[in-house]
């Protein structure tokens, strides 16, 4: 697809300096770019590479007036460029239809223009909505329902119950809906608790590969409007996860946690159950989060504490063998005033 730089301008609401006339056929990073391609840049210190770059156009900041190439300005040059790779790369679709070898009894409500691909598993009682893509070797079970424009990827398993709204991307290899860890000991053996809730997953939601979110025990686990969730994150029971939040890669969530809205978990962090984390708070990598987090705050460490303190007590730790040697030093001219003393 080839447009000209007025029209992409125009798209992502920039102004154009420079040759409005250009054709634009592709998208590629600054260093990377050639001829009839566009980039980006969102970093003042990439600006040097506006005099090397090959691109024959760059989305830049309202801030730059002017360079060798054609520019496009607009506030956030990122948001942009994302939006004309949707324009100049756009998603590739599945054929539309439903293919022979997937096995879907009667009843099932399927949507308009919907695809859905080879060997997929869909039980009674399921609502697909119009335009929702399954992907081959895809199980939804018994009574589940996604909505409309959504996208799931190969080999994932949503299983029964589970609702889906709109707009929703899983990605390959997610289980939905699988049995929360319940148990209860008793007289040395551990009894099952029966799962017997539910999940939710609100709108513009995406899920990475290999996600796992847990079915209540009673009542649902609840994934909130606009959550972005990376790869390999586990999600216990009765989590509740506010709207806009993100969770990184290997993010682990115990049960009947409350995470509230705009929070960010980073990679590898742990959060012990029936804890909340205020609005737009910030765990740090590899925190293990033991206790409630106000809104608003930024936490690190193990156990987590306010991420200054945090800093403050690893570069105390840091300092630990020169503080071991001076307590050593100290040691002995104490023990040599004292022998001086009582001789």
């Amino acid at each position: 697809m080839k447009k000209s730089l007025k029209e992409i301008a125009r798209l992502i609401e920039g102004e154009v300096v420079g040759n409005g006339s250009i054709e634009i056929e592709g998208v590629a990073g600054i260093e990377e770019a050639g001829k009839g391609e566009i980039t980006f840049i969102s970093d003042k210190k990439h600006l040097p590479l506006l005099e090397t770059t090959q691109a024959s156009a760059v989305i830049v900041s309202r801030e730059i007036k002017e360079a060798r190439v054609s520019l496009i300005r607009v506030e956030n040059p990122y948001l942009a460029f994302s939006q004309v790779m949707r324009i100049l790369a756009p998603y590739q679709k599945p054929t539309k239809g439903v293919h022979p070898s997937a096995i879907i009894p009667e009843g099932v409500d399927l949507g308009k223009e919907i695809s859905i691909g080879a060997h997929s598993v869909i039980e009674e009682g399921v609502k697909i909505g119009d335009n929702t893509i399954i992907y081959p070797l895809v199980y939804m079970g018994k009574g589940s329902r996604i909505g409309r424009d959504c996208i799931v990827y190969p080999q994932v398993m949503i299983r029964e119950g589970v609702e889906i709204g709109d707009r929703v991307i899983i990605h390959s290899g997610t289980v939905i809906g699988s049995d929360g860890f319940g148990y209860i000991p008793h007289k040395g053996r551990q009894h099952k608790v029966p799962q017997i809730g539910k999940v939710v997953i609100e709108d513009d939601v995406e899920i990475g590969a290999n996600v796992t979110i847990d079915r209540a025990t009673l009542g649902k686990t609840w994934i909130k409007r606009g959550v972005k969730i990376d790869n390999l994150v586990q999600i216990a029971h009765n989590v509740v996860i506010g709207e806009d939040s993100v969770i990184v890669a290997q993010v682990g969530i115990s049960g009947s946690t409350e995470i509230g809205k705009g929070v960010t978990l980073a990679g590898q962090a742990g959060v012990a159950g029936h804890i909340k984390i205020g609005d737009k708070a910030i765990v740090g990598a590899q925190a293990g989060v033991t206790k409630s987090v106000l809104p608003k705050t930024i936490v690190s460490g193990y156990p987590a504490r306010p991420h200054t303190q945090a800093k403050r007590i690893e570069a105390s730790i840091l300092r630990l063998p020169e503080l071991y040697k001076l307590v050593r030093e100290l040691k002995k001219r104490i023990e040599e005033l004292e022998k001086k003393k009582e001789g």
